[in-house]
């Protein structure tokens, strides 16, 4: 558009975009040289508040032995350990703002860590999920992932770059449910600053079907009520039919719809931006991809194509295609394989699920976490035929 306004006119317009002042939470390669009032903070074990001129200050901490002939400001407190069967809080920030970066290497079940943010004095959790499955490692097994809101680094690094506003406070916590204790090292990086009028809040809830309450069919996400937009979809996968298991359509059911949705897939390897199976032709085995916005990040075992038990970590981030919702928003996909006869088959196969959206608040209460979190073991391979 502005190729077809005079020079001048089009210089005055770019010139009135930057006259708008820059808030600073939220940050690209196209604005990132602007300057802004929005204060810095970062909350870790070195500074549990976040305060400022209050970082490295600790007296007594996982690192204080290690530091013993060096004393105070020597990483005297990197890490925290958190007990069996207990809460940990990760951060409590008072006031406006946005977390940009999450940093975490936490040991232990992934599964049965949980991950909670509460925002703006909430009671109830925006957040509810695995850790593991948050940071799209569903599994419990490390795997690199390489996209624009989630990294994952050698050895056990979760990052996450989903931008979190809150107006008056923020509290993110950590419960341990497992029998043993956990370490952890984390850092939590944010900015103070007005977050405008129309900013949603960030949510993520995970379910788990094993098997699937309706066979053929599972809900990844229902109950919400409220204007925002969803961004982004995580399954742990694992399959119990031999053949290909992907055919079924993701929908999204939006602002009333009922039977049929407004937006329809075409097949499971086709939404999370794959075709043809995941599979290389030319070693006729499933292709691992990681990218800014989708992944087929994990299959195991890797080296068997369509058995039983085989385990997929998925990932599709929708940050250049939110799907918009003014009222409410439901989201399905089918497990559809194939039998003989090339027919399609409903499949009964174990699937969790987080799903990633925005939303103005107030939310709707989260379904309680499944009885089930932790996974079965994974089945043996089969034997190769002599």
């Amino acid at each position: 558009m502005l190729k077809s306004l005079p020079p001048a006119l089009a210089c005055a317009t770019l010139l009135a975009g930057c006259a708008t002042p820059f808030n600073g939470l939220t940050t690209n390669l196209g604005n990132l040289y602007r300057t802004s009032d929005a204060q810095s903070r970062s909350i870790c074990p070195e500074n549990f508040t976040g305060e400022k001129g209050a970082a490295g200050m600790a007296t007594t901490g996982t690192g204080t032995r290690a530091s013993s002939d060096l004393g105070r400001g020597w990483k005297v407190s990197p890490s925290v350990r958190i007990k069996a069967k207990t809460v940990f809080t990760l951060a409590d920030i008072a006031g406006s703002g946005c977390i940009q970066q999450i940093w975490m290497t936490p040991t232990g079940n992934w599964r049965t860590s949980i991950l909670r943010c509460y925002w703006d004095g909430e009671t109830l959790p925006s957040v509810e999920c695995p850790v593991g499955d948050f940071f799209a490692c569903g599994w419990g097994k490390y795997c690199q992932i390489n996209s624009a809101a989630v990294c994952v680094n050698p050895g056990s690094a979760f990052n996450c770059y989903w931008p979190m506003p809150f107006r008056r406070r923020a509290r993110i916590t950590l419960e341990n449910l497992a029998d043993k204790e956990m370490t952890l090292y984390y850092q939590i990086n944010y900015a103070l600053a007005k977050v405008p009028a129309d900013a949603g809040t960030f949510h993520a809830q995970f379910r788990r079907e094993s098997t699937l309450k309706q066979k053929g069919l599972y809900t990844i996400l229902d109950g919400v009520a409220g204007r925002g937009q969803y961004v982004g979809t995580y399954l742990a996968w694992e399959v119990h039919s031999p053949r290909w298991w992907g055919e079924g359509e993701i929908k999204f059911f939006l602002d009333g719809d009922k039977e049929f949705p407004t937006i329809c897939g075409t097949g499971t390897e086709d939404y999370f931006c794959g075709s043809y199976n995941f599979e290389n032709r030319d070693t006729k085995k499933y292709q691992t991809f990681s990218t800014p916005y989708s992944g087929l990040a994990q299959v195991l075992p890797p080296d068997q194509i369509y058995q039983p038990g085989q385990r997929f970590g998925l990932y599709r981030w929708h940050i250049a295609d939110p799907v918009r919702f003014q009222q409410d928003v439901r989201v399905t996909i089918q497990a559809l394989g194939w039998q003989q006869g090339g027919k399609y088959l409903q499949l009964d196969d174990d699937i969790s699920s987080v799903a990633f959206w925005y939303q103005q608040e107030p939310h709707a209460a989260f379904p309680p976490l499944p009885a089930q979190l932790e996974f079965a073991p994974q089945l043996p391979a089969p034997e190769k035929k002599p």
